[in-house]
């Protein structure tokens, strides 16, 4: 469980870093390019006055769950931050078979890897691991030091 927190941990901070140093990073053909039920949803994202918040929104969720599952703090915030997102990458486009797939790796039926990660997100939040290995230990054991006896 601390490998699957601290792997996904490590993807979720490098891709909102490399999206930070990348000045021409947009979501918006991403959005653009969204199909099934919820496109007007991503399609409105996509106008001028919400580009930018949907871009700056995705870059700090991307580095705060990174953050939160590499360290072991607030891991459970994390986890649901994380879990939210997957899910709007999951709906933007959906793996459903009446879909046509655009702009996805590969070809998926319902499932696919933003979904994958999405209930592994679920799994950390339900078995949090930073109790064990990470910073919420070291505070963890300060509230212990400090309990009046």
């Amino acid at each position: 469980m601390i490998l699957l927190r601290l792997f996904i941990g490590w993807h979720f901070l490098y891709e909102g870093i490399i999206k930070i140093y990348n000045p021409d990073w947009t979501s918006f053909g991403y959005l653009a390019s969204a199909q099934g039920p919820f496109r007007p949803f991503f399609i409105w994202m996509t106008s001028e006055s919400m580009i930018g918040l949907a871009d700056w929104g995705n870059k700090l969720a991307l580095i705060f769950v990174g953050l939160t599952l590499l360290l072991g703090i607030f891991e459970k915030w994390g986890a649901i931050v994380g879990a939210l997102l997957l899910a709007l990458y999951y709906l933007a486009h959906p793996s459903f078979p009446w879909v046509d797939q655009l702009n996805v790796e590969g070809s998926y039926w319902f499932v696919n890897k933003n979904l994958i990660e999405l209930v592994a997100c679920i799994v950390i939040f339900q078995l949090p691991t930073s109790r064990y290995f990470g910073l919420q230990r070291i505070f963890n054991k300060k509230e212990i030091q400090n309990q009046p006896s």
